[in-house]
């Protein structure tokens, strides 16, 4: 079902030295709805995340906890990132961890090209660094401490006291890509988006770049220079390259010529990584730059960013053990423009559960099914003569579909659910206006019953293709429920860029009882 178009998108690669929050269920199910979509477009799909297992960071998690880093590293991964795709229904089609050596091996290839090619070189650095961020601070990036620090320089992200460090280090040539990169933004002005992340990532280069220090030699936690082995590759630079060793760089070349360049989706917080030092080192390695980098907002609860030594991050199963999965990733997805902050609530997350999927999506389709059942004895009637009203409906259908792949393309996720949606609102109207119940109790309004039903369920075929992306576990119930899934075959078989044609669904297909898609949720708040 492939049409040769390469769509290969990546989560940014996390940091597991906590566990998962709602901020990282987020990013994934944001990439794996895009992902899931173009795959059922037929578009030769791949999907990337990941962990990023090393740094100073990480050595220092795992003395404390009294385990060598790799057995941390082990642990965390195993109970608590790979359980995420598991809650949450992610379909990814690979996870990286850096500790693997497929991916070491493939980063001194890498890191010894763009040696080779003259951007890189020795030095002597002394800089104030971030522990927390794993980065050295810029004026800009540091603050006075206040409280227990005062007196101390502190990161403006962690509020922890900035370590001082005089290291040689080698160093790569960032600041003799700025033009490159700035003419790289001009005549790709999509590369990066939304447009506020744009404008921020060109003023930061155009106010000069200074080269970074890709090396560290007073720990060893890390992946070694190939030509110097006191020295380790800066986690940074080794995270980065995961999305080009996960598909073949260095090593598997018709495969890397298969995928690359990859869509990246990052929070804004790590957009200059992505946007500014990544393309820069694709550039000095003569690999392609990637497709576009989309860095999403925030996700803020109580009007604060969650974050993990303010202990405000709440675990994906918090709300999933609750509402489901399929809840959870049409909230975050649906509640939030893609792109912007957005904020939690758990009074948010109820109403629309009620709202929008139990009396709206969820009751569309236990009422249409029960009443194939009542009156067709569960075989779906064949339409007669269409009215006005009922051509309507499909011109919404086939106009969502349109609208709703248009937005997905430009990665709105939100705008894609809110056309999709019009069809929910227009079916659930068109039931009441049309009101079966009383056609069914004249025998002279027979077809114009079954004109009826027929176009509430193939409405609803409709929407169970277009929302499998975003809601899999309910559109895939939905599906038997129809019947279509032995006329038509599987749900994630349909092509969606297909899904707002009229007539797929077959008359006399067999309709089968449906439990409620989004049950009442007795729960308090």
């Amino acid at each position: 079902m492939t049409s040769g178009r390469s769509f290969y998108i990546t989560t940014p690669i996390y940091y597991p030295s906590d566990v998962p929050h709602i901020g990282h269920g987020y990013t994934t199910v944001a990439v794996d709805t895009l992902a899931r979509w173009h795959r059922q477009a037929g578009d030769d799909t791949w999907m990337l995340t990941g962990t990023d297992e090393h740094g100073q960071k990480m050595m220092r998690a795992a003395a404390a906890n009294g385990a060598t880093p790799q057995e941390w590293v082990d642990r965390l991964v195993g109970e608590s990132w790979f359980p995420l795709l598991t809650t949450l229904d992610v379909a990814n089609d690979d996870f990286i961890r850096t500790t693997q050596e497929r991916h070491e091996e493939r980063v001194k290839a890498f890191v010894q090209a763009i040696y080779d090619r003259g951007y890189i070189y020795a030095g002597e650095f002394e800089a104030l660094y971030c522990v927390g961020c794993e980065e050295f601070k810029t004026e800009s990036e540091i603050v006075d401490g206040e409280g227990p620090f005062e007196g101390l320089k502190v990161c403006a992200i962690h509020s922890k006291p900035l370590e001082l460090l005089q290291e040689k280090n080698y160093f790569f040539k960032l600041s003799e890509f700025q033009d490159r990169l700035l003419e790289l933004y001009a005549s790709q002005p999509d590369f990066i988006r939304p447009e506020s992340a744009r404008n921020e990532v060109v003023s930061f280069v155009k106010n000069g770049l200074k080269d970074l220090s890709i090396s560290r030699s007073t720990f060893d936690w890390g992946i070694k220079v190939p030509w110097d082995d006191s020295h380790v590759i800066y986690v940074w630079v080794d995270a980065l390259l995961n999305y080009a060793t996960a598909v073949g760089y260095g090593e598997d070349p018709e495969e890397f010529a298969r995928r690359w360049p990859a869509y990246h989706v990052v929070g804004k917080d790590i957009l200059r990584f992505h946007a500014v030092i990544w393309p820069a080192m694709l550039m000095a390695a003569g690999v392609d730059v990637p497709q576009g980098v989309f860095a999403h907002g925030w996700l803020l609860v109580g009007g604060e960013k969650m974050s993990k030594s303010k202990l405000t991050g709440i675990a994906p199963t918090e709300i999933t053990d609750v509402f489901g999965s399929d809840a959870y990733r049409f909230y975050f997805l649906s509640a939030i423009a893609f792109g912007q902050d957005g904020s939690f609530s758990w009074e948010d997350l109820s109403a629309r559960y009620q709202a929008e999927l139990a009396n709206g999506f969820g009751n569309l389709a236990s009422r249409t099914t029960a009443m194939i059942e009542r009156y067709f004895e569960g075989i779906v009637p064949p339409a007669s003569a269409y009215t006005d009203g009922d051509l309507a409906i499909q011109r919404t259908v086939a106009d969502a579909a349109t609208a709703a792949d248009a937005a997905i393309e430009r990665f709105r996720i939100d705008e894609a659910i809110a056309s999709i949606w019009t069809i929910v609102d227009a079916l659930n109207l068109y039931i009441t206006e049309n009101e079966p119940w009383a056609l069914a109790k004249d025998e002279a309004q027979r077809e114009r019953l079954g004109t009826v039903l027929y176009t509430a369920a193939e409405g609803l075929r409709a929407l169970a293709v277009l929302l499998s992306p975003v809601m899999p576990v309910a559109t895939e119930k939905l599906w038997i429920a129809l019947g279509a899934a032995e006329s038509l075959g599987r749900l994630q078989e349909q092509p969606i860029r297909e899904a707002g044609s009229w007539g797929v669904l077959a008359p006399g297909t067999s309709v089968n009882g449906l439990a409620p898609l989004f049950p009442r949720v007795e729960q308090t708040v």
